[in-house]
C-alpha cells in the first residue's frame, strides 16, 4: 500500500499543478480592480495605488505573477488579503475552525440518517418504511438549502422563537452558558446541510444494498441458516458500501461549496462566506487560496476513497 500511496501522491502533484494555472489565469483575466475603490477616493493620490500595484506585482505579466505566486506557496505564504490587511493563511485559519465543525457535524447526521434507513429500507423493500423513507428522500434533496434554511428561520427562529437565525462568533457567555448559545446557533445549519445530504445518499445506500441483496452468495448465506440480521449486516453491508464511499468522497468538497449557501443564509463566518466576500470586493489572493483549497480536497478525498476500497473488498489490490 506504501508504494501505491506514493504513486498517487506523485500523481496527484502535476494535477494539483495544471489546476492553480487555470486558477490562476482565470482571476486574472477577471475584470475588476483590487484598488479600485481607492481610485474613487479623492483623498488617495492615483501615485500611491501606482505604488500599491507595483508592490503587490499587479502590473507584471500573468506567468511572472503565477511564478512568484507558486514560489511563495511552496514557502507556505498564501498571499497578503488586500482588504483584510493580513496574511492570507492567517485569514483563513480563523473561519477554519467553524467551517469545519459546521460541515463535519453535518456529515456525520447525514450518515446516520443515511445508513440505517437505507439499510432497513433495502431489507424491506416496497414495505411501508420503504415508501414512507423513500418519499421523504426525494422531498429532502429535491429541496434546496436556501429553501429549508429559509423555512427553519420561518418556524423555529421567527414563530416558536426557540433558535437564533444568526450566527455569532463573539459570544459573551462562558463556561456551559458558551456551550449551550454555541449549539443553540448551530442546528439549524448543521440540520440543512445534513438532513440534504442525508436524504440524497439514502437512495445511493437503498440502491446499492438492492443490488447486492440479490447476489448468488447472498442466497448461499440464506441457505446455510443464518438469520436475516447476519446476512444483512455482514455479508451485504461490507459489499454495498463500495459505491457508497465513492459517492460520499466526491460529494465532500462539494458540500464545502453547498456550505457557501448555508453560511450567507445563517450569517454563519465561515470559509463560505469569507470567499463570497473575497468575490464581490476582488480580493484575488484570498479567492485563489480557498478555491485552490476546495481543489486539493476533491484530489485528497478521492485518494481515501480509493484506500477505503481495499479494506471493504479484500479481492482489491493496491498495485
Amino acid at each position: 500500500m506504501g508504494t501505491y500511496l506514493l504513486r498517487r501522491l506523485l500523481i496527484a502533484v502535476p494535477s494539483l499543478l495544471g489546476i492553480s494555472i487555470v486558477l490562476y489565469t482565470v482571476l486574472a483575466l477577471a475584470p475588476g480592480d483590487p484598488f479600485g475603490e481607492m481610485l474613487l477616493n479623492p483623498n488617495v493620490p492615483p501615485e500611491v495605488v501606482q505604488n500599491l500595484r507595483r508592490q503587490f506585482g499587479l502590473d507584471d505579466p500573468i506567468w511572472l505573477r503565477y511564478f512568484h505566486w507558486l514560489a511563495a506557496m511552496l514557502k507556505g505564504q498564501w498571499g497578503f488579503s488586500f482588504i483584510s490587511r493580513i496574511d492570507v493563511d492567517r485569514l483563513i485559519l480563523q473561519r477554519l475552525p467553524v467551517t469545519l465543525a459546521v460541515i463535519g457535524l453535518s456529515q456525520v447526521l447525514a450518515l446516520l440518517i443515511a445508513l440505517p434507513v437505507g439499510i432497513y429500507s433495502a431489507a424491506r423493500p416496497y414495505s411501508w418504511f420503504d415508501r414512507i423513507a423513500s418519499t421523504l428522500a426525494f422531498v429532502g434533496f429535491s429541496l434546496p438549502t436556501f429553501f429549508t434554511g429559509l423555512l427553519l428561520i420561518l418556524l423555529f427562529s421567527i414563530k416558536l422563537d426557540w433558535l437564533p437565525f444568526v450566527y455569532r462568533a463573539d459570544l459573551s457567555a462562558t463556561g456551559w452558558q458558551w456551550w449551550w448559545e454555541e449549539i443553540k446557533q448551530s442546528i439549524m445549519p448543521i440540520a440543512v446541510l445534513g438532513l440534504f445530504q442525508g436524504a440524497s445518499w439514502t437512495r445511493y445506500v437503498r440502491s446499492s444494498m438492492l443490488d447486492v441483496i440479490r447476489l448468488d452468495y447472498v442466497t448461499t448465506a440464506r441457505s446455510k441458516g443464518l438469520r436475516e440480521r447476519t446476512v444483512v449486516l455482514k455479508h451485504v453491508v461490507r459489499n454495498a458500501m463500495i459505491p457508497v464511499v465513492t459517492l460520499v468522497a466526491l460529494t465532500m468538497p462539494q458540500v464545502f461549496g453547498g456550505a457557501v449557501v448555508t453560511e450567507q443564509i445563517f450569517r454563519v463566518p465561515g470559509i463560505g462566506s469569507l470567499l463570497i466576500d473575497a468575490i464581490q470586493r476582488n480580493d484575488t489572493p484570498v479567492v485563489m487560496a480557498v478555491t485552490f483549497v476546495f481543489a486539493c480536497l476533491v484530489i485528497a478525498f478521492n485518494l481515501i476513497a480509493d484506500l477505503l476500497y481495499g479494506w471493504l473488498d479484500p479481492r482489491i489490490s493496491y498495485r
